[in-house]
């Protein structure tokens, strides 16, 4: 379900997907460049917004196909490497766009593809962001999609307040809700 205010989900949103036309259109010229009438005809391929590309799927007036992100190739790839493949230039929301995608195409296989990809690249995250170096991280920061981004950067964040509480910060805090007397009960 997309989230109305989150940037990230209008930006995945705003992805490219290739689409056919099922139906001819007039007053949508401008997705063809090809086409100097304004009209789109039937069967002509375009890329389109995922946003105006679901309206219109669920309208039956185009078909989705897969973008190049999740084709054979990248599969391929995802299953030799998972974790040294730049997915971050191929689609920043790839995550994302594989789940909406995922409700309009009914590929099983994409499904299954961001599962592995998602659970192998998660733990390559942890243990970059627990053990790399300063001038390991930029280098390995460009490969990741915008999901696998903020993962790392919560789990840098965390593993350095680790290392703060462990060196000696504050052990224990009392709960403000402890300093409050009880009513005592009937």
């Amino acid at each position: 379900m997309s989230q109305y205010y989150d940037i990230d989900d209008i930006l995945a949103d705003d992805e490219l997907v290739p689409a056919v036309f099922q139906v001819a259109a007039n007053g949508v010229g401008l997705f063809d460049s090809s086409d100097e009438m304004n009209k789109v005809e039937q069967g002509s391929k375009v890329e389109l917004p995922f946003w105006l590309a679901r309206e219109l799927h669920l309208r039956q007036a185009v078909s989705i196909n897969l973008p190049p992100c999740f084709n054979q190739k990248t599969r391929d790839e995802l299953v030799a490497d998972a974790a040294h493949v730049d997915l971050k230039n191929r689609c920043p929301y790839f995550y994302e766009l594989g789940c909406k995608l995922f409700s309009l195409v009914g590929d099983k296989t994409i499904a299954l593809l961001l599962l592995a990809a998602f659970q192998t690249r998660y733990k390559e995250v942890l243990i970059k962001a627990q053990t790399a170096a300063m001038t390991v991280a930029p280098k390995f920061l460009t490969l990741l999609t915008k999901e696998e981004t903020k993962l790392y950067e919560a789990a840098q964040s965390s593993m350095s307040a680790f290392k703060k509480w462990r060196m000696g910060g504050p052990r224990f805090q009392r709960a403000s809700v402890l300093g409050r007397k009880r009513r005592p009960s009937d």
